[in-house]
């Protein structure tokens, strides 16, 4: 338990989270509140199941979008003003709903700036985390956050509709806008004290979105574990699709179904502090243990006889759920180096909040054709073989990523104004030793992956036609900011990979060529542009500068 609750010892870390309980809890309340109104106003379903949608469908359309403000600006900022359209969307519809101005209209429009405000938060709140506890913590951290939102579910939804009955859906929407207000003070009060992050993202939206998912398809591991998740959203969609109908098929009620769907809750808030005792069992199968002991409990619940072996199932698969996705998570925000972090955390939730309806639909579809009991059994044996195979997809264990480490360089400033011409051309020529050809050749595939995943948008590698052994690498980038940028991207373990290919040609160092794109109206002066590259070029183990032909 100790070691369970330890982040909570970190000051920066206990106020965001004694925050964001609050918050989690309002917005439980305000789920209750929302349909409940919805219903009163419509008498349908589908406007009822339009304001449910509203929470999560901004996700799907703006997630890439708060990925790259979560990297461009400053992450606890970006968090206030997103808490501050959640505050004031609450607010306004529990003015509206007092003052009986409320219709079923306005009150989906409010539901999607809310649901607009979560999707600008949630990159830029899980890209945050490795800056307030340890690196070791980090998964206890997201554990703990999943404990929050589980106990939120718990207990939200009952205080909910107990507001809604006694002082109806208005009360509801204020309690949940005064919620915002807690995680808006611990915002206030972390921000001083933590270090400025690293502002790289480009300044076009197009291209910043463009360089996350190369960095997310050139980054193996990444890409691997991005695949696993979806792959995991499928196969475990069907438990939370299905549930209301096998409840009805287990001849339970409305109660019961409650309870069922409470025992997932109280599952998952149990294996949040029972996490690091499951650690120290089951060491580095961790992630294909989970996955597969939640395929089991999804076995289980389809096979159950009665509704106590069905709740038992349900625990077992809240236990195994959070397990999953709190390593999962973690993992992911190690992997990924602060410059791009939160575009790797939006592709993560993409990844799987995205993918998730689709497994819902597809179970939902496979449970009219063949019954509750066997679409659990279908899709959960497809969660277990996932689990059987995920050493397949080669992701590391939590405890051995290994975060991109960047070794002290000098700051180097440019005037915009004067380097943000592009496109840029950059092409490195060597001279190889024949007997060399095949080690440089796959080498070579290893920079390419650095240089896509660190701002280039296209790379090839050449050879001339009158001497086979000369070879030219060829990138292009989108801007001159875009390419200094990527200098300071390169971390250790990919200087290290540039300094052993440079070593590559036979005449002492390969020869490195910058083409910038010209503006023939308004020529750029280039004095500047050239020394800030040098000064970059002698710090990350790139390509020498001298003898180049800038």
């Amino acid at each position: 338990m100790s070691s369970a609750v330890e982040p909570l010892k970190y000051p920066n870390f206990r106020w965001l989270w004694s925050g964001n309980v609050l918050s989690a809890s309002g917005t439980f309340i305000q789920a209750v509140a929302g349909s409940w109104l919805m219903w009163e106003l419509t008498e349908s379903s589908t406007w009822v199941g339009l304001i449910v949608a509203s929470a999560t469908l901004p996700l799907l359309f703006f997630s890439l979008t708060a990925g790259v403000l979560a990297d461009r600006f400053d992450r606890v900022k970006l968090m206030l003003v997103a808490q501050g359209i959640m505050g004031a969307a609450a607010a306004s519809m529990a003015v509206l709903t007092f003052t009986d101005l409320i219709t079923p209209g306005i009150l989906l429009a409010l539901g999607l700036v809310l649901g607009t405000g979560l999707a600008l938060n949630i990159p830029a709140w899980q890209a945050l985390v490795p800056d307030l506890v340890p690196r070791g913590l980090v998964a206890s951290a997201v554990a703990l956050n999943s404990a929050a939102f589980n106990t939120a579910r718990a207990v939200g939804p009952a205080i909910g509709g107990a507001l809604v009955a006694a002082y109806g859906a208005g009360a509801g929407f204020a309690v949940n806008a005064l919620s915002y207000v807690a995680i808006i003070i611990a915002l206030i009060a972390i921000g001083p004290h933590l270090a400025e992050q690293a502002k790289e993202a480009p300044k076009s939206m197009r291209n910043a979105i463009s360089s996350g998912i190369r960095f997310a398809r050139f980054t193996p591991t990444f890409r691997n574990l991005i695949a696993l998740v979806a792959l995991f959203a499928v196969t475990s969609a069907v438990v939370q699709a299905v549930l209301p109908v096998h409840n009805a098929y287990l001849g339970g009620t409305a109660a019961t179904f409650g309870l069922l769907y409470g025992c997932m809750g109280l599952g998952a808030l149990s294996a949040a502090f029972a996490r690091p005792k499951i650690a120290d069992r089951v060491q580095k199968s961790w992630v294909p243990f989970t996955i597969g002991a939640f395929g089991v409990s999804g076995i289980v619940l389809g096979l159950a006889p009665n509704l106590w072996v069905a709740a038992a199932a349900m625990f077992s698969a809240g236990v195994f759920w959070l397990l999953t996705l709190a390593t999962l998570n973690a993992t992911a925000q190690l992997m990924a180096p602060d410059w791009i972090r939160g575009r790797a955390m939006s592709i993560y939730t993409l990844a799987f909040v995205g993918i998730m309806p689709i497994g819902s639909i597809a179970s939902g579809t496979v449970a009219d054709l063949i019954g509750t009991p066997g679409s659990l059994a279908v899709f959960s044996t497809g969660a277990l073989a996932l689990g059987i195979t995920a050493p397949r997809f080669r992701v590391p264990h939590v405890d051995d990523v290994v975060t991109p480490e960047f070794s002290e360089r000098p700051a180097v400033e440019h005037d915009l104004a004067v380097g943000d011409g592009g496109p840029v051309l950059v092409l490195n020529t060597w001279k190889i030793d024949a007997d060399q050809l095949a080690e440089f050749a796959t080498l070579m595939n290893e920079v390419r992956r650095v240089r896509l995943a660190t701002g280039a948008y296209r790379w090839r590698l050449f050879r001339r036609s009158s001497d086979p052994l000369m070879l030219t690498e060829f990138m292009a980038l989108h801007s001159w900011e875009e390419h200094l940028a990527q200098h300071r991207r390169i971390d250790d373990s990919a200087a290290a990979l540039l300094r052993k290919v440079r070593s590559f040609d036979v005449r002492g160092g390969p020869v490195t060529r910058h083409l910038l794109a010209l503006d023939t109206e308004e020529p750029q002066d280039f004095d500047e542009l050239v020394a800030t590259h040098e000064e970059l070029h002698r710090t990350d183990g790139s390509i020498p500068t001298p003898d180049q032909d800038n």
